[in-house]
């Protein structure tokens, strides 16, 4: 624990700055795609994304809304953690992570996507007893209660795995939060079909678009730009 918080203590102001600005980016974005949707018309043709052969198989698990809820954290961090990292790893991590957001913002507003909640029977699970369920209702409350937007990509499942690529092979990390960041990952990725917040597509989708921006980023690595501009000053 005193290792930890060590660590904790080695981050820079500017790590915190960057975690707490994209989380406030995000909540922005995620707002904003529905609304410029509507004011457009582009979410008068909205479809459903769903796969019923795989969609269908994952039951409503309402206990993972708190791995759900628990990504606002992961997030938050994310950009932290990278910024122990070298200089050219957190530009190029800032420089994708950026890229993903906007791909996943634009295809909110033209290629929307919903979940009938009603049809699927979400708000009656929401109902039921118990203090996950009523957490489960909550988020729903907070997400258009009985039509969802915004599925495609999943923010959450974008995110996370960026969260996890900044980090992957970096040895200022240690493996153990290496390895914790990737399974927090997964779960996180798991809890969005089991709150039957996202449909498989859309975590595909929100992976994809994390991975791909990661992969060109580190090809085009402006990262090294910016360092070799700073040894010439």
């Amino acid at each position: 624990m005193k290792h930890l918080w060590e660590r904790i203590k080695r981050i820079p102001w500017w790590g915190w700055a960057f975690g707490v600005g994209y989380f406030v980016l995000q909540r922005v974005l995620y707002s904003c795609g529905a609304g410029l949707s509507r004011t457009l018309g582009t979410i008068s043709y909205a479809f459903e994304w769903k796969v019923p052969v795989f969609d269908d198989l994952f039951p409503v698990v309402p206990v993972f809304v708190i791995i759900y809820l628990f990504s606002f954290v992961f997030w938050l961090c994310g950009p932290a953690a990278v910024s122990l990292t070298s200089r050219k790893n957190f530009v190029n991590y800032i420089v994708g992570m950026t890229a993903a957001y906007l791909i996943g913002f634009v295809l909110f507003i033209f290629v929307p996507t919903y979940m009938d909640r009603v049809k699927e029977g979400l708000l009656e699970i929401a109902a039921r007893p118990g203090v996950f369920n009523r957490l489960l209702g909550v988020v729903y409350d907070s997400d258009g209660r009985e039509m969802a937007y915004n599925l495609f990509p999943s923010y959450h499942c974008l995110i996370s795995a960026y969260c996890y690529l900044g980090v992957r092979k970096q040895p200022e990390i240690s493996k153990g939060f290496r390895v914790y960041s990737l399974i927090l990952a997964i779960l996180i990725c798991l809890s969005t079909l089991l709150t039957k917040q996202h449909y498989l597509p859309d975590v595909f989708g929100g992976v994809g678009i994390a991975v791909i921006c990661y992969c060109v980023t580190e090809r085009l690595n402006p990262g090294r730009a910016y360092e070799e501009k700073r040894l010439k000053k």
